[in-house]
């Protein structure tokens, strides 16, 4: 268990780590909430449901994992755009100017102008001396691809596990979205203790939230 979570720690953000599995779980109980009324016409079709969730989830974390390297290759490639402009700018005023522009919006609640303005003047004389670095796929960015795959892909085990363990398909379907509900919380109280947000009121407003994406996914036919 320490390993899958250094693995996921390595490659991937918190924040990137909870927004998958935000997603996964939104994307299961939008499908088993729609089956909900497949069920309560006494039609049982539960090997189709099961179909339905993992395979939704399978071709979505292909995705999210294919987006994942997307966005890691646009980063790399609008920092180089950057560093190659400082480069061949012949004015340094203007090379600095473009750098406090990166910079200043994450650090200015922390730093004095002073300091931003010395390290803006440090990183031009630093990006000039220096090779832009490669804008090229890596292998980090395929490792991290694999951890969204497996952390969407992953949120179907609490859906589908009831229907294998429950002989009773209202039942089981019942305990499979009350399983996903409590996952929404417990994704909103985690992703509240990396930050300063009551856990509890985030909790129950992931899971609210959650809710309602799912209701307006059901009423616009998602």
């Amino acid at each position: 268990m320490n390993q899958l979570y250094t693995f996921f720690d390595r490659y991937l953000e918190p924040a990137e780590r909870l927004n998958e599995v935000l997603f996964g779980l939104i994307m299961v109980l939008i499908i088993t909430l729609g089956a909900g009324a497949l069920v309560a016409k006494g039609e049982d079709e539960t090997e189709d449901l099961l179909k339905s969730v993992i395979g939704c989830n399978v071709a979505w974390g292909v995705i999210q994992g294919w987006m994942f390297v997307i966005d890691a290759v646009f980063e790399r490639g609008r920092r180089a755009r950057l560093f190659d402009a400082v480069r061949h700018d012949p004015d340094a005023e203007r090379a600095r100017a473009a750098v406090r522009e990166e910079i200043d919006p994450d650090l200015e609640p922390f730093t004095s102008d002073e300091a931003r303005a010395a390290l803006a003047r440090d990183t031009v004389r630093t990006v000039k001396g220096t090779e832009i670095e490669s804008t090229r796929t890596t292998r980090d960015d395929l490792w991290g691809a694999v951890a969204v795959f497996i952390l969407v892909s992953a949120t179907t085990i609490p859906a589908v596990v009831p229907f294998l363990l429950i002989d009773n398909v209202r039942l089981a379907l019942r305990v499979s979205n009350g399983l996903l509900l409590i996952l929404l919380f417990l994704t909103g109280f985690r992703w509240a203790a990396l930050t300063n947000i009551n856990r509890w009121r985030f909790g129950f407003s992931v899971m609210l939230g959650g809710v309602v994406m799912v209701a307006i996914a059901e009423v616009l036919g998602g």
